[in-house]
């Protein structure tokens, strides 16, 4: 593509910057020099995938070898993708602006289940066959990884390997096995068969998937003499493993538009709703120095005035008080702020808030998740109505005014009680401000509700559950609504018409491969923007291949059934998700990991807190 007429092409499109690369930290090479060129597809717009701490990670990761050239490439927005048709420009990488179709590897990042179209519109931008099986040459090898991974099965049709579980070791091994077999003149399928071993490496054309005639899955067979489970892959030194000294700088504002620095990966809460929580067992953490070096030198290579700790739960971190002691002794000269997202209440403390209250005052974020102590116990949110309430009172005499909590809606067993539990929360912590002697005189305090709908997810002890019809989701946020009373409190929640679709194929199996690609056909894409989003255009899916969404997500599934994903292994046991799941329903909690193994089965990788001394 000629650079001089690309330029004049994106001065027509309302964000040039998306897609003109160039940006301070991005890696050039050439590309007569690379035995490997690998296209990081992040199939959402700029702004959402340049926050992305993964793409960073292995962006950095893959370009510090010499014979690899790794470059970004993004969902276009709608404004530029008619360009890209209308002129047949070919999606490039925004390195080289090369088209990716001539590279050997194009390479996705599964966030999130309503990009799913976004893959195949950039395959077919980029002039690639969707479907694997049309794809018999040895480029491009199209690959996937990332948390939806642990359900592979609805793209199983159009992906040729996906990577389990995290992948800095795993993608490099097969870049290498790539490079010798194609050194060698084998086939891509001896390549794909040769991938399979690889820890953490699921080939979907290697296993055949069987229907009962009630639609559920008879069986999930392995083919060729593959392994009949495939397992994640995890790094287990986070000390020793790699982490960028630079991150690529973007000339335009993006959603998390600041240095990211990874503390630890997992979590010890066991939260049943929540995904993430299981399938990044065991909880590994960086120590507290390594942490420090890395935050500084990225800061200081970025220029970034802003560093954000990232896990999925900060305050758990052991090391946070000391960590943020020698942060803050180079941050506060530089006019560096350090940002805590991910805060749990039970162990949010005067001495924590003190320190974050040195260089940030902005509002305060929790999630109870639940609005009543009965819900949250089902939940395993091991949080007291009283924890919450101390939280809030701490941060008031702290000097904020302003809390913002998360809710769900649609969790099992869930009543209207529990959710007016919810407003009845948030006026309590209302009513706690005003009776605090030493608030901030003359400011009203404002309490935000946020509610998120409740989605199922594989490795979860909800895997069983049914998710609940939009028409009950709808009535249940007007309960809500109805429920609050004062102009003290905010209630925004989410849109309840991508959460079905959401629920579809979270639990999905590989029939809905042709829902996908139809729905494409449809013209589906970036399904996860509320202006783009077209419910009628995925129901028209649906009906064309004669499959009900309902099937996915409003049935009890029983503890017997083989689900989509039950030949990939998480390291967390199905007898550990059926013995949670009746906890809950009997509304009993289980500990923290740190307190007491739960026997998940974490302990099979041998490293994390599972063999912590107690």
């Amino acid at each position: 593509m000629d650079d001089k007429r690309l330029e004049e092409l994106l001065l027509t499109v309302q964000k040039p910057g998306r897609y003109s690369g160039g940006e301070c930290g991005s890696i050039v090479k050439d590309k007569e020099k690379v035995d490997v060129r690998f296209a990081f597809c992040f199939p959402d717009v700029y702004e959402v995938g340049m926050s992305h701490l993964g793409m960073k990670i292995l962006y950095s990761q893959f370009n510090e070898r010499d014979d690899i050239w790794c470059e970004r490439v993004f969902a276009p927005w709608t404004d530029f993708e008619e360009v890209l048709r209308r002129e047949k420009i070919p999606l490039f990488g925004l390195e080289s602006r090369d088209a990716i179709r001539d590279f050997d590897f194009i390479g996705f990042t599964l966030q999130y289940e309503l990009s799913y179209t976004n893959v195949l519109n950039m395959l077919d931008l980029a002039g690639v066959p969707l479907r694997s099986a049309d794809r018999t040459d040895w480029t491009p090898i199209v690959v996937a990884g990332g948390p939806c991974t642990c359900n592979a099965e609805p793209l199983a049709d159009f992906i040729d390997l996906f990577f389990l579980g995290e992948g800095e070791e795993s993608d490099l091994e097969v870049i290498d096995l790539y490079k010798t077999y194609r050194k060698q003149g084998k086939s891509k399928q001896e390549f794909l068969r040769a991938a399979a071993e690889i820890e953490g490496v699921y080939v979907p054309s290697l296993y055949e998937v069987s229907y009962q005639e009630d639609e559920k899955i008879a069986a999930i067979i392995p083919l060729d003499g593959v392994k009949p489970t495939v397992r994640k892959r995890i790094v287990r030194d986070l000390d020793q493993s790699y982490y960028p000294k630079q991150f690529v700088v973007p000339y335009i504002e993006i959603v998390h538009d600041r240095a990211v620095q990874e503390i630890f990966r997992g979590c010890i809460r066991g939260c049943r709703f929540c995904q993430a929580g299981f399938i990044y067992r065991p909880v590994r953490e960086k120590s507290v120095d390594v942490v420090n070096c890395q935050a500084k030198t990225l800061c200081e290579r970025t220029g970034y005035d802003e560093i954000s700790l990232s896990s999925l739960s900060t305050s758990d971190y052991r090391g946070i008080e000391p960590l943020l002691d020698k942060m803050l002794d180079w941050s506060q000269k530089t006019g560096v702020s350090l940002s805590l997202p991910s805060l749990r209440i039970d162990n949010f403390s005067e001495e924590l808030l003190e320190k974050i209250s040195t260089v940030r005052k902005s509002g305060l974020t929790f999630a109870p998740e639940a609005g009543t102590q009965r819900l949250r116990d089902v939940i395993n949110k091991n949080l007291t109505e009283e924890e919450i309430l101390r939280t809030c009172r701490t941060a008031f005499a702290g000097g904020y005014t302003a809390v913002k909590l998360y809710f769900m809606m649609g969790l099992p067993t869930e009543t209207d009680d529990d959710i007016r539990g919810i407003a009845d929360l948030a006026q309590r912590i209302v009513d706690e401000y005003y009776h605090l002697e030493n608030r901030v005189k003359g400011k009203a305090v404002a309490v935000s509700i946020s509610v998120a709908n409740f989605v199922p997810k594989p490795f979860t002890p909800f895997e069983f559950e049914p998710q609940i019809t939009r028409e009950e989701m709808l009535r249940r946020q007007q309960v809500l609504r109805d429920s609050i009373h004062s102009k003290k409190i905010q209630f925004s929640w989410h849109e309840s018409k991508t959460s079905q679709l959401e629920g579809v194929f979270a639990r999905g199996d590989r029939r809905l491969g042709a829902v996908l690609e139809k729905a494409f056909q449809n013209g589906c894409r970036l399904d996860g923007w509320d202006e783009c989003f077209s419910l009628e255009k995925w129901q028209d899916a649906f009906a064309a291949c004669n499959l009900s969404p309902d099937f996915y997500t409003t049935r009890q599934r029983s503890y017997e059934e083989i689900s989509p994903w039950s030949h990939l292994d998480y390291g967390v046991t199905k007898k550990f998700l059926i013995s949670e799941n009746r906890l809950a329903h009997a509304g009993v909690p289980t500990p923290n990991c740190r307190e007491k193994c739960a026997g998940c089965g974490a302990a099979s990788f041998g490293e994390g807190v599972c063999f912590e001394k107690r």
